[in-house]
């Protein structure tokens, strides 16, 4: 098996409009495709951000997601910054909450949690 990098992460939304805007105009991720697709009558936004894709799917009617980290599947998505405390600034500067900045016992580097519209979990990590 000769696996090389993440190519994506898909999500599923419920209100398409609030997450283009979080993810395009507060986090910046650049817009590779945008497209509706009326065989299921939904949109499907291709983002880009450091060569990995983020795909959205609008889901209005998906169930919601767990109310924790717990739940199988997806735990978190997590983002690599240079400073946490300088982003988390920049996240609540744009009304986007953050958790209190935290080290991990391992690694010994400092993040934080946020929340995208949805609720998902988003991580900024040294």
């Amino acid at each position: 098996m000769a696996l090389h990098a993440v190519h994506h992460v898909a999500i599923l939304v419920s209100d398409y409009q609030a997450s283009r805007h979080f993810y395009v105009d507060l986090l910046g991720f650049a817009v590779l495709r945008e497209n509706f697709r009326p065989e299921k009558n939904d949109w499907k936004l291709d983002l880009a951000l450091d060569g990995v894709e983020l795909e959205i799917f609008s889901a209005p009617d998906a169930p919601p997601r767990p109310d924790h980290p717990e739940a199988l599947g997806l735990r978190h998505l997590a983002f690599r910054v240079e400073d946490v405390e300088r982003e988390a600034a920049a996240l609540n500067e744009k009304g986007i909450a953050t958790e209190p900045i935290r080290r991990d016992s391992y690694s010994q580097k400092r993040f934080t949690f946020f929340r995208d519209p949805d609720g998902l979990p988003l991580e900024l990590h040294e």
